[in-house]
């Protein structure tokens, strides 16, 4: 099918209440119709996702924001107004008609407006708001292109709108207005642009303000066991049976199971994250062994997922 083609074959799955996986900026989303029950609960099942786990409603423009929040303060609007579209989420008081399953039951929304040229031909010919997390199972590796959301899903994948690797590689940046404002995950926009635009912003500690994907203490994580080590002891940690995701070249003599170089670039790391966490996982280790990154806050979002994802392999980050 040509593009136009597979835009309408998607709206019209939408339409029928059925699932279409489609790419941001940041990861490939699993989209069904915001307004039908029937299709949201499509999308927990699918994911095994846990029901009180909220979804992000993504919607064509900053336009369609009176029909999901009832409330849009100023330091909000500025940051839609600076970052939409594009990879930040704002959670804002939810409007009448929004439902529960949406919103884990909270009073609440998660908004926001992507960048993919994709994800915005499918919302504009869609009309209205597609709720749409990580195209995985519930707390596995997110998907960075259409071969992953395949491989994740298998037999059951929905139909897949293909457009190529996503341009950051992290999930979106959650900012939350609801009460006090709290940056709840950090993404493709970091603490400092977002403060440029709004003044100081207070990171929320773990399980403080609104339940938002994403920020369970264990998500984003592989198969195969992943442990976080101190650049001077990774090599001392990379055992022949490891796979070891490093910030430097293979070093000579490495005899393991892969070494990855994810380079000193936090933007190029974070875009190669998910993809080379998956050929990790496939590399037939014992465990990935990780090289700690920087503490500075460009690597805030990398740091967090890395974080998740050895918690949810039982290890703690060692670094």
């Amino acid at each position: 099918m040509t593009a136009s083609a597979d835009i309408a074959h998607a709206v019209s799955l939408l339409r029928a209440g059925e699932l279409v996986a489609f790419p941001t900026e940041t990861v490939y989303g699993l989209g069904a119709d915001a307004r039908n029950a029937g299709a949201i609960a499509r999308i927990y099942a699918l994911k095994r996702r846990p029901s009180g786990h909220p979804l992000i409603v993504h919607l064509a423009a900053a336009t369609a924001l009176p029909a999901w929040a009832r409330q849009v303060p100023v330091a909000a609007d500025r940051l839609a107004r600076r970052f939409w579209p594009g990879p930040l989420t704002l959670i804002l008081p939810r409007a009448a008609g929004v439902a529960d399953a949406l919103t884990g039951g909270q009073d609440s929304v998660g908004l926001r407006v992507p960048a993919h040229p994709l994800a915005q031909a499918l919302l504009v010919a869609f009309g209205d708001g597609i709720a749409a997390p990580s195209a995985n199972r519930y707390g596995r590796v997110s998907p960075t292109s259409a071969a992953h959301v395949r491989e994740e899903f298998g037999g059951e994948t929905p139909f897949v709108l293909d457009g190529g690797e996503c341009a950051v590689g992290l999930e979106s940046t959650i900012v939350s207005f609801v009460g006090e404002p709290l940056l709840v995950r950090p993404g493709g926009i970091s603490l400092p642009e977002i403060e440029a635009v709004i003044g100081p912003l207070r990171r929320a500690a773990d399980g403080e303000g609104p339940r938002a994907p994403g920020t369970t203490r264990a998500h984003y994580a592989p198969a195969t066991r992943l442990t976080i080590v101190a650049p001077e002891a990774l090599e001392a940690a990379a055992g022949p049976r490891s796979a070891v995701l490093a910030r430097r070249a293979r070093p000579a003599g490495y005899a393991g199971a892969l070494w990855l170089d994810g380079g000193e670039d936090p933007a190029r790391y974070a875009h190669d994250l998910y993809a080379n966490l998956r050929r990790l996982d496939h590399a037939a280790a014992d465990a990935i062994v990780v090289e700690a990154v920087p503490a500075d806050e460009r690597w805030d979002a990398v740091r967090d997922r890395l974080r998740r994802a050895a918690a949810a392999c039982g290890a703690e980050d060692s670094a």
